[in-house]
């Protein structure tokens, strides 16, 4: 898969970073994606509360979603996260996000990704292909060599995703989060440079 990556400036000079695949881009946010951010949390609340904890009641607003954005986009100018926006081909439709977080260097040289995709899109490839390309960003642009993950024992969606992607299980990690009332299991998997 060939990936276009290029760098936009944005209004107060900090660097964009938008990749071009082919059932989606990604790009990281501008401070006017809240309102889009918010209407993309809000409406899936309790389908991604089945395997992440369900958030307070100011979380799904959009002052909250600017405050993470402005967070976001400082990550990026110190290269700790990379957070991302999942769009239509070809429109500003926001479909789903995914980070590229908790960034270490050497002699980790590692970080983690995590994503959550619009119902309505769920089973169409678009995560599996966000994740190559913000595996391979990673890998070719950020200078890492390892990208981690942790998923539910029963989240067969997000697992095949990994899959798909090249990650590798590589243990259990018993009761890892806190989710709605309950201590949940999670797998590690990872996916290094090169594979």
């Amino acid at each position: 898969m060939v990936l276009k990556i290029w760098r936009l400036l944005r209004k107060k000079g900090e660097n964009v970073v938008s990749i071009q695949g082919g059932k989606c881009y990604i790009r990281t946010f501008y401070e006017k994606d809240a309102q889009s951010l918010t209407d993309l949390v809000s409406r899936n609340k309790y389908f991604w509360s089945t395997y992440e904890p369900l958030q307070r009641p100011e979380y799904y607003t959009i002052n909250a979603q600017y405050k993470k954005i402005q967070e976001s986009l400082y990550l990026m100018d110190s290269k700790r996260e990379f957070t991302f926006g999942i769009f239509e081909p070809d429109t500003n439709n926001l479909i789903g996000h995914i980070a590229l977080y908790s960034v270490k260097r050497l002699p980790y040289s590692s970080a983690f990704v995590g994503y959550a995709m619009d119902e309505i899109y769920i089973g169409k490839g678009i995560v599996t292909e966000a994740v190559n390309m913000v595996v391979q960003f990673a890998f070719e642009q950020v200078g890492l060599h390892r990208v981690e993950a942790y998923v539910s024992t029963q989240n067969n969606p997000s697992i095949r995703v990994l899959e798909k992607a090249g990650f590798q299980r590589e243990g259990l990690l018993r009761k890892l989060l806190y989710i709605n009332g309950n201590w949940v299991d999670h797998y590690m998997y990872a996916r290094l440079e090169g594979q």
